[in-house]
């Protein structure tokens, strides 16, 4: 079994006997979808912590648009509920970057794939994404990268 799985187990124990709701409601989530993605496909497999990863930083967006949704409709109680489980997913992934590194890392994919002008964008996302492995937001490095070919 992955670290990571391990734990979020050993957490969720941690958070019965600490009797903290929201943080037990929020692991019990993100180790069902844990396992949901581990029976998905034609046969049942071990995930990696990387794909671990990969699952938490898709529940903790599906949390962050939720939360936004809420707060559009005036519903502030379910969009801060959707915020504080973001904030507990958060604690399991790897630290984001900076503008300043992402900006810095943008650059050494430029530099190495040799693309010029916003048609060779994908080119540099090809090469960027393996770098970046979950500690940016996909938009936010689409966005630095384009802004990077364009000037």
């Amino acid at each position: 079994m992955s670290a990571l799985k391990d734990k979020l187990k050993a957490d969720l124990s941690a958070s019965m006997k600490a009797r903290d709701e929201v943080r037990l409601r929020t692991i019990r989530m993100a180790l069902a979808a844990v396992n949901v993605e581990e029976v998905a496909g034609k046969e049942a497999r071990e995930l990696s912590d990387e794909e671990i990863v990969k699952v938490l930083t898709r529940e903790a967006k599906k949390r962050r648009e939720a939360s936004e949704a809420f707060a559009n409709a005036g519903r502030a109680a379910q969009a801060q509920a959707e915020l504080d489980e973001q904030a507990v997913l958060e604690e399991y992934l790897p630290a984001q970057l900076s503008d300043d590194e992402l900006n810095r890392l943008v650059d050494e994919a430029i530099a190495e794939s040799g693309a010029e002008g916003p048609k060779a964008m994908g080119q540099v996302m090809k090469v960027l994404n393996p770098k970046i492995a979950g500690r940016a937001e996909g938009g936010r490095v689409a966005q630095a990268v384009r802004a990077r070919l364009a000037g």
